[in-house]
Parts: structure tokens; sequence; C-alpha cells
């Protein structure tokens, strides 16, 4: 048997561990530790368990079991602070909470990249960052624009896995190994290229890649003038379904709603994104600004009206609104347009489903995110958005495994942060309190200014007993915002019927 787990390979049979084509080097006794706790892994395995199917029984002291049991978590890149993929249970025991696949039977030869792909059956794609060749540092954002573009087009087709721009785009500027590439992110292809745009007119090269093997299955050069960009978009993309799945290419690449009447309202929503995606006060503002803009140049531009509804939607949910009320009418009433344009529009429908969920409507939330999931299954915001109205309606196994698919399809995207908090909220509500603090931490890691993510890990904490590590966080909690009381972010967060959340708050010393 060989278990599929992230970028590794266990092979029983050869009692060997892989990570891509690289043999671990792993102690016989911690070979069968990791070889049992993945087999088992639908269950918590006890210590008694351990010792019983190891050591047969005999008596084995708690610092060996230790030592281990960090072996076995070294030899797969983890560690007992991070318990990514070995997960222990106070009291209760251990459990590998990785995600794996089994095939039956071993391989002739040594495991190579291709083992460690994802373990998703469908083709699986990355469209990593376009060299930007204008020689103008401010075309970036163009570039950038035109794989998010592409991204798109090829989440539309449900016989694809695409990996979100957004964790694609954690490679930007690096020199990548495309096999590394591959294993990291668990894909089969990737797609690389350039943009070169100069004097009115547009050059997009693409070549498409195996990263299995590195052949390079498919380029191809795409020139015109900007004005037709969107038309070399669609011929590059279905140039690349073509090369992936020849049964899709007759498939109809429909972005005509996405599609504005000016090139300017184009480039001024992509300069809006990162200003949205910082979830600040001024980065909202800004982001507001730029996609009014583009509204007065073209008012049925749908994803500028699907940014500007979401920036409304977000200064009442974050607190910054003045007046919140007709913050929020003027968010759903420009969602609502979007979807008057294409009623398929899965950012659209994701977002008018946090709306609603926030507001109570727990039916019209699942009714609309359920929807954005079969308008796109590849999008990572609707799969988090999922997560969080299954978490506000109480279905918190279906919250997390929601959230789950969402790093799956996106495991370093940068607003990565938000779906890790969410997901250690429903942690604190199932009383899984040391998996929340681990989601937490996670969280804070990517950026340490993100109040949501300080109240969880303070929660956490508190319930756990971990009394100063709670007040410790409390203090950083005040530094960024001395005037938070639980009161007010209890009445806009969504945590009304929390009580196990607002007790961990108020254990911490959080002011009333």
């Amino acid at each position: 048997m060989r278990y599929f787990f992230e970028d590794y390979v266990l092979n029983t049979d050869r009692r060997e561990l892989h990570r891509g084509a690289d043999v671990v080097p792993i102690a016989p006794q911690v070979f069968d530790l990791l070889d049992y706790l993945i087999r088992s892994r639908e269950r918590v395995v006890s210590k008694d368990d351990l010792i019983n199917a190891i050591w047969n029984g005999r008596s084995v002291s708690d610092a060996a079991l230790t030592t281990r049991l960090n072996a076995a978590r070294t030899a797969i890149g983890d560690s007992g602070n991070e318990q990514r993929l070995i997960k222990t249970l106070p009291r209760k025991g251990f459990r590998f909470v990785g995600q794996v696949r089994e095939v039956a039977g071993s391989d002739s030869g040594q495991a190579t990249a291709e083992s460690a792909l994802s373990v998703l059956d469908k083709p699986s794609i990355a469209v990593l960052p376009f060299e930007n060749m204008s020689g103008d540092p401010e075309q970036e954002y163009f570039a950038d624009g035109m794989v998010d573009e592409i991204t798109t087009a090829l989440s539309r087709f449900r016989s694809l896995f695409v990996i979100a721009r957004n964790s694609s785009f954690s490679y930007k500027g690096k020199a990548v190994d495309i096999k590394q590439v591959g294993r990291e992110l668990g894909v089969r292809y990737v797609l690389e290229g350039s943009v070169r745009k100069a004097a009115g007119k547009v050059r997009i090269i693409g070549q498409l890649i195996d990263v299995a093997t590195g052949v390079h299955l498919w380029a191809d050069r795409f020139e015109g003038d900007l004005s037709d960009v969107f038309t070399l978009q669609d011929r590059m993309t279905e140039s690349v379904i073509a090369a992936i799945e020849p049964r899709v290419f007759q498939a109809e690449v429909d972005l005509a709603a996405r599609r504005p009447n000016s090139l300017s309202a184009y480039d001024l929503c992509l300069r809006a994104i990162p200003h949205l995606y910082s979830f600040t006060r001024d980065g909202s503002a800004e982001a507001l600004r730029l996609v009014s803009r583009a509204l007065e140049i073209d008012p049925r531009y749908g994803f500028a009206a699907t940014l500007a509804g979401s920036c409304h939607i977000q200064k009442v949910t974050q607190g910054w609104a003045t007046d919140p009320k007709s913050e929020f009418a003027e968010g759903l009433r420009l969602l609502r347009l979007v979807l008057s344009i294409d009623g398929n529009d899965h950012l659209a429908l994701s977002m008018l489903s946090y709306a609603a969920a926030w507001s109570g409507d727990f039916g019209t939330a699942r009714e609309m995110v359920d929807r954005a999931i079969i308008s796109n299954p590849n999008a990572a915001f609707a799969w988090s958005t999922r997560g969080w109205t299954c978490r506000m309606a109480g279905d918190l196994e279906e919250a997390i495994r929601s959230f789950e698919r969402a790093v799956l399809l996106s495991p370093f995207d940068p607003l990565l942060f938000v779906t890790l908090t969410e997901m250690g909220v429903a942690f604190i509500d199932l009383g899984r309190f040391d998996e929340a603090v681990v989601a937490a931490k996670k969280a804070l890691s990517q950026t340490q200014s993100f109040l949501p993510s300080y109240c969880c890990l303070i929660t956490a904490l508190a319930h756990l007993g971990r009394e100063a590590e709670a007040k410790e966080s409390a203090t950083r909690l005040l530094e960024l915002k001395s005037d938070f009381r639980i009161s007010e972010w209890v009445s806009r967060s969504g945590l009304r019927t929390n009580q196990m959340f607002v007790d961990g708050l108020r254990k911490a010393g959080i002011p009333e």
C-alpha cells in the first residue's frame, strides 16, 4: 500500500518514505508508528493503542513515546508546535489529520514527483504570474490582471481543478522549479508566460508544462490591439484547455458579463483589488474610490459593481461605516445589479451569501453560496464563504469541511488569514480549543493586524487554562485597538449566540 499526503509518499511494501524523488531516512519503529497513525486516521489513537501496535504491549515510558512521535513529525516536516499532520489531543491521544490518498500495490521504481501530486482525479493546473516584458514596472498590474482573467476562465470548466490565483502568486518574482511548484500546489500542469504591452498593442506568450515529466505540452503566442485583449485571453484559454482535455475544447468560454465596455474601467478595477485585500479602513476607501470611477465609465460592468458592493459590505462588517444601514443597502443594490447582468457570477453570489448570513438570514445565505459553488466549483472564496455561512447557522462540521476545501484550492491565498480565523472560531464552537489555537496562530503568522485572529487565539487559550498566554495576546489586541470592547465586537461580528467565545474574551480580561 502507498499513502500519498502533501508531497510525501509512504510505501508500506518497500518500507520507504519519499518526498518527491528523495528517500527520507526514517527508523523502522518510527516508520511503523507513522504507518499505524495514517491507517488509523479516522479515529483518535490512544497511548495504549500505540504501545500495543508498535511495542507489542511492552512497558514504554512517556519519554520514549514522545521521542518516536517527534521523530515521525520531523520526518514529514511537522513539529510538536505546528501539529499540521500529527495532532496531539490532550488526555485523549493522537491523530493523523492530513489528507491522504491510498493506492494499493507498490510501484516498481522509486516514487517520483508525480507520486506526490494532487489526490484529486481530475486534471489540475496552476497559472503562475506572467512576466512583465514591457520594461515599465507600472505595467506589472496589467500582467497580473491577465493571469487573473485566464485563471477565472479556466476555473469555469468542471473537468479541471484550478489553484486560485492568489496562491499561484506566492511565486511572483521568484526563480521557480516547476516540479517543486507541482508538488507544493498539488497540480499536474503549470501554465507560465509573459505579457508585453506597448504602443496600443499587446503580446501574450504562454507555455503549458507537465510538472511530473517537465515536458512542454504546448506553447503559443497571441498578438493584437489592446482593444482585442479579451479575445486574446479567450484564445489562449481555449488552447490551454485543448492541450489538457480535448473533450472540453468545444466548451464556450463565456465571460461576457465580466467584460467592460472600456479598458480604462478594467484598468481601475485591477488597481483597486490590492487595496480591498488590505482589509484596512484606508484600503477599503481607496478601493471604493477606484471602482466608483470604473462604474462612472461603465455603469453595467459587473466586476466593478461586485468590488464596489464588497467595499460597502466590508465597511459595515468591520465597523468603519458612519451610516451602516445606508452602506449595507448600497452594497446589496450593487451586488444584485451584478446578478441582473449575470445570474451566475460566483463573486457576487458569495458576497450576497456573506451579507445574508451576517444579517441572520441563513436560508438565503446557503442558497446563494451553493449557487456560487455550482457556478464555479474552483472558487476558494465561495468555499470560504460557505464555511462562514455554515458556522453562523450552527452546522460546524460542514463549516470546517468547507474551510478545508478553500485552503486546498488556495493554500497560499493572501486572505488565508480570514479563512483560518473563521475555521478557528468553528473549532472553538466544537470545544476543539487546541486546533483553534493552531488555526489562529497560522492566521497571525500571515498578518499581525487582523483583530478577529487575536480574539480567536485569546478565547481558545483562555478555555485551555493557558492564562498567561491568553493575557499576553489580549495585551497585543488592546495595543492595536485600545477602545476594543466585547459588546461592540459582538454586535457587528456575528457572535450574537456564541457565549463560549464571549466567555473566553472575558476570562482574558478584555473590557466589556
